[in-house]
């Protein structure tokens, strides 16, 4: 069937004008680890880091709120980095043996990342690129030499010189094997080649002089001011290099788990035989020492800091670094692999020692800092580059606007979990350029639910992604891993001394543990944590440890249905009696749901002690206040096979699986054929009054609507609850308002609950201990059967309600409650406003049919304007499956902007996308990283920094093109969008920032977006078969008698258009 409307007249250049000022797309930041790190860098100058990936993006951090990010435009990954020192440069070499030159460039006072020059070798020799040697078609080092020259290593052996100004190799200064070779005896040479370069350093005193490694072994000290060899060691296959400060040392690192020191005051003679040779781990076979450093110190004794080299039989499997000095030693175990590691030591020329203050240690999955001047060598805290996925991630939400007083309780809990040794002085050590953003004016909150039951809080704020406090909830059940891990450390050795660092742990000790849903209430401090087991757990902050015991409540959902039987996972068993609770968020109730299913929806109404939960089964209502269930409600169809296996069930066999296939291919071929008599019979009526009518065909007339087939009423996992909410409105009837509760299910049913809770006492924070009511006052079914993504009440000014204890204690202006209010339903299909509490249809937008899309991700939102501090307007932000973002307006529904945000095979960033209050988002481009996107003109949270850069007076700067940020794993290489109207129309999108402050509720308009004249598109209601029928528990028979004629008449309304089959 398609559906023909009237184009209607062209949109309001005022109101297009003011989109502009309350509208703009921009992806702002990627919070967290950047993902499959390959590469690091430091600057000793400027003290700014940088770590390159395998996707080609180059990341660059400074002190908290310094960040550059850029992408190469080839997607290979970056196997080198060099900083030019001082310069703000950055040399990168690729695994395609391509050479880059980034530079960070200040525009406006701001500084960004830039790629300008660029250096590819031939792939293969040949004709066409006969200026390139044949033998520097694969690069194996880089090494940064005085002045603007760089030394490139190749797998041939030979050494080419480039001119880092200009990319370009310099002719005739080229050092082959054959010349290194020379200074080699007879005996060693036996015809075999040298081997790939291994490795190139540095002389720190005397720039002329190189160091240069071969794999096969050999050792040579190469002079640029003689063109000759000054010393050569013959040693075993080589790994790695470092020169000592003063140049009369050398310490390498070979593939049999050695480490040797040789001495460059031997003279030219080929020195044999090293000064020490030691096996750290030996004598057993052991792994390469793959990176090896040497740092002198006052003191007189010396740092060796290794990775690998561990014993290849026993521990060949840890991922290690090792630090000694002197007779200590630590051998750092951690969880991910080691990419690289350096120091943060003196570089001054004329000091005598390093004195190494940190040792950063870049891994798979996280980065760690240690503080070498403290004993005992603690980690230093990050400001940023957590790793979000210290355990995966299942969930996460966002809180805006968060007390000062709330913030500063959960700060000190974190500081109590990790506090740091007194003696130590040492605070973040990459601290280069200055964060020019301004201070935030209100605290954000961003929470994230992981798989081993452990929630953690995040300061999303700013640019920086700080962790504050991790609350975890396995403490409170007996774990079937808890005898194992006790067992596995009492066998632990001596030897190696391992010292646990790091806090990437990707193994949970129960996938039952797993966070689902988390709710927070910022006024009370009190939480609300739900699991995968069916556990539902509400807690409060404590900012003093405590010992109490939590009491435990089941709660059936089944409600002693016959015919289900659950075959999923057992619940998980809680501790019994006393249990010590460390400061922080404490249990106090514990609410198991029967049948253990994954809970899928929770809500928090703390002014009401009251928390809402559902799953699969059904949805309860609990008051935590007096311990006691409210409500329990079953939401399961007969054919809910599916919700009695759950997610960890191994019970499913291939045959049923068969079966159920089979049967949804009969339903689905004749279901054109076979429809409910109610909903054929009204496409029939509606058909022939369509075809009564006569249609002017002077018009012109666009397609604007899709085809929805009702779904069925017996699918599968119907019975989920997809959303629930709490609201102080309209139920009973338009002169009394009172608490409801309203829950919707993945069937299109919206059960709506009048509440009778006792009132606090004037002046008191807490209700009388009286029993809480609930009565079924509405149930709403839409015929489409789409599932129910979100529910909101409006107030009589079109305006959401305020969160609990906003307007009691007034910290936000008061809902009207005189006007009549209306219930927003957001199913995956469409949006629709229904007016209370009649619950008749006001106004509609059917997204699937304009738009072919399903909703996924929906939010009420503000947004303020970048012209007027005192004007904003809250809209509907929703996130599709295809990875588009839509912006309704509230009431009216009329589409105001839509952006092209994730790519729709994403399927987990779309699925982990949290809108925020005020026109943010966040979404996963990977398991490590959040990337942050604005939708708003005015509140825009991305990097402004700048850095202090010293150029050297010979050098030239070399031209650049701009090479704008590309986002490294959603593909979209739009940064800043245009928005675009209904139609499609372009417009250019406001790039001017302001502060996040909220605009008072009172600027809010919603007559300006819903009026006539301002519509975009119209509203067509027409030609739709989803009637919702409303069943009405608190009204008289004539009441709901009549509410289902207007229901019907409305929905008999056809107007200009035409229905083809």
């Amino acid at each position: 069937m398609m559906k023909f409307r009237f184009r209607r007249q062209g949109a309001d250049p005022q109101r297009e004008k003011l989109k502009q000022e309350l509208f703009a797309f921009h992806k702002t930041v990627e919070h967290g680890f950047p993902n499959q790190p390959s590469a690091l860098a430091f600057d000793p100058e400027l003290r700014i880091m940088a770590i390159g990936t395998r996707s080609g993006a180059v990341k660059i951090y400074g002190a908290p709120g310094v960040e550059f990010t850029g992408l190469h435009r080839d997607a290979a990954t970056v196997t080198q980095m060099h900083f030019l020192p001082g310069q703000g440069r950055l040399l990168t070499l690729l695994d395609d043996s391509s050479l880059h030159l980034w530079e960070i460039i200040h525009h406006n006072g701001c500084a960004h990342l830039e790629e300008g020059l660029s250096f590819h070798p031939p792939s293969r020799p040949s004709f066409d690129n006969a200026s390139f040697p044949a033998s520097l078609t694969r690069v194996t080092v880089v090494l940064l030499v005085a002045g603007n020259t760089a030394a490139l290593g190749t797998e041939s052996g030979s050494i080419f010189f480039l001119d880092v100004a200009t990319l370009a190799l310099l002719e005739g200064q080229t050092l082959s094997p054959d010349v290194v070779l020379r200074s080699v005896p007879d005996d060693y040479r036996c015809g075999k080649a040298l081997g790939p370069v291994e490795s190139l350093q540095g002389h720190l005193q005397d720039p002329s002089k190189i160091l240069i490694g071969y794999s096969r072994g050999l050792l040579v000290i190469w002079s640029q001011a003689t063109q000759s060899v000054d010393n050569v060691f013959l040693g075993n296959q080589l790994e790695s290099l470092c020169w000592g400060r003063d140049g009369s040392s050398i310490i390498s690192s070979h593939s049999d788990g050695s480490y040797a020191i040789w001495s460059t005051d031997t003279g030219s003679p080929p020195t044999l035989q090293p000064t020490v040779v030691t096996t750290p781990y030996g004598p057993f076979p052991c792994k390469a020492i793959n990176k090896i450093l040497w740092r002198s110190c006052e003191s007189g004794d010396h740092f060796i800091i290794f990775s690998g080299g561990m014993p290849r039989a026993s521990y060949g499997d840890r991922h290690c670094v090792s630090v000694l000095r002197a007779e200590t030693l630590v051998t750092l175990d951690f969880t991910s692999r080691v990419i690289d590691f350096f120091t943060v030591h003196s570089t001054q020329p004329e000091d005598e020692c390093d004195n190494p203050q940190a040792l950063a240690v870049l891994l798979e999955e996280e980065l760690v800092v240690l503080d070498l001047q403290t004993p005992g060598w603690p980690a230093v805290p990050a400001p940023y580059l957590a790793p979000l996925h210290s355990s995966a991630i299942t969930c996460s939400a966002h809180v805006a606007n968060v007390p000062s007083k709330l913030w500063a309780r959960i700060v000190s809990a974190g500081e109590q979990q990790s506090p740091q040794p007194a003696s130590s002085a040492l605070s973040w050590p990459i601290t280069g350029g200055r964060n020019l953003a301004q201070e935030p004016s209100q605290r954000g909150l961003l929470l994230t639910g992981h798989e081993d039951g452990t929630v953690r809080f995040w300061d999303a704020s700013g640019v920086a992604l700080r962790p504050l406090y991790k609350l975890s909830t396995a403490g409170l059940f007996q774990t079937d891993c808890e005898h194992a891990d006790s067992l596995a450390q009492a066998v632990e050795d001596d030897w190696p001394p391992f010292r646990k660092v790091g806090c990437f742990d990707p193994y949970s000790d129960d996938p039952r543990l797993g966070i689902q849903k988390v709710a927070l209430c910022k006024y009370t401090a009190q939480m609300v944590v739900a699991g995968t087991a069916g556990q539902v757990l509400v807690l409060e902050l404590s900012e003093v440890p405590a010992e109490h015991a939590v009491s435990v409540a089941n709660v059936d959902l089944l409600q002693d249905r016959e015919g289900f039987t659950w075959k999923g996972h057992e619940r998980l068993n809680p501790h019994t009696g006393l249990l010590p609770w460390p400061a922080g968020f404490q249990p106090r109730m514990l609410i198991q749901c029967l049948p253990p299913a994954a809970v899928t929806a929770v809500t928090l109404h703390a002014e009401w002690s009251l928390v809402a939960f559902g799953t699969s089964h059904g949805f309860g209502l609990f008051d935590y206040q007096r311990k006691s269930p409210v409500l329990a409600r079953c939401t399961l169809h007969p054919n809910d096979s599916l919700a009695m296996e759950g997610p960890l069930s191994r019970v499913k066999s291939l045959k049923k699986s068969l079966r159920q296939s089979f049967r949804r291919i009969r339903k689905s071929r004749v279901s054109g054929k076979k429809r409910t008599p109610a909903a054929s019979s009204k496409l029939q009526e509606a058909n022939a009054q369509l075809a009564e009518q006569t249609c002017p065909h002077d018009l012109e007339m666009t397609p604007v609507q899709r085809r929805i087939e009702p779904r069925s009423a017996d699918d599968s996992l119907s019975g989920v609850v997809r959303c629930l909410y709490f609201a102080d409105t309209f139920l009973r009837d338009a002169t009394h308002h009172g608490p409801t509760m309203w829950a919707g299910t993945n069937s299109g049913s919206v059960f709506a609950y009048a509440l009778e809770v006792p009132a606090a006492t004037a002046g008191g924070e807490k209700r009388p201990e009286q029993a809480v009511e609930a009565v079924l006052g509405k149930e709403v079914q839409l015929m489409h059967r789409a599932p129910v993504v979100a529910i909101a009440v409006l107030d009589g000014r079109g305006r959401p309600l305020p969160e609990p204890y906003e307007a009691s204690r007034d910290l936000a202006q008061a809902p009207d409650m005189q006007g009549g209010h209306a219930v927003l339903i957001a199913s995956e299909e469409q949006f629709k406003v229904f007016t209370l509490p009649k619950v008749s249809a006001k106004t509609k937008f059917k997204l699937t049919a304009h738009e072919g899309c399903r909703v996924r991700k929906v939010a009420l939102a503000t947004f303020a304007s970048v012209m007027s501090e005192d004007y904003a307007e809250t809209c509907l932000a929703c996130l599709t499956n295809l990875g588009d973002v839509h912006v309704f307006s509230v009431p009216g529904l009329r589409p105001q902007v839509h952006y092209s945000c994730i790519r729709k095979e994403d399927i987990s960033g779309i699925a982990s996308c949290v809108f925020t209050r005020h026109g943010q988002g966040f979404y996963l481009i990977s398991p490590s990283e959040f990337e942050r996107f604005s939708l708003s003109a005015r509140n825009i949270t991305e990097p402004l920094c700048s850095l202090d850069i010293s150029w050297p007076q010979n050098a030239t700067q070399p031209r650049l093109q701009e090479s704008p940020k590309l986002s490294q794993a959603n593909g979209t290489r739009d940064i800043i969008l245009a928005p675009e109207s209904c139609e499609g129309s372009p417009s250019s999108a406001h790039s001017k920032r302001a502060d996040t402050m909220e605009p008072p509720e009172a600027a809010l308009s919603p007559v300006s977006i819903d009026s006539a004249a301002s519509g975009d598109t119209m509203l067509d209601t027409t030609g739709d078969v989803t009637v919702e029928y409303v069943k009405d528990f608190l009204g008289s028979p004539e009441d709901s008698e009549k509410n289902l004629r207007n229901l019907e008449a409305d929905d008999a309304c056809r107007a200009y258009t035409l229905l083809i089959k």
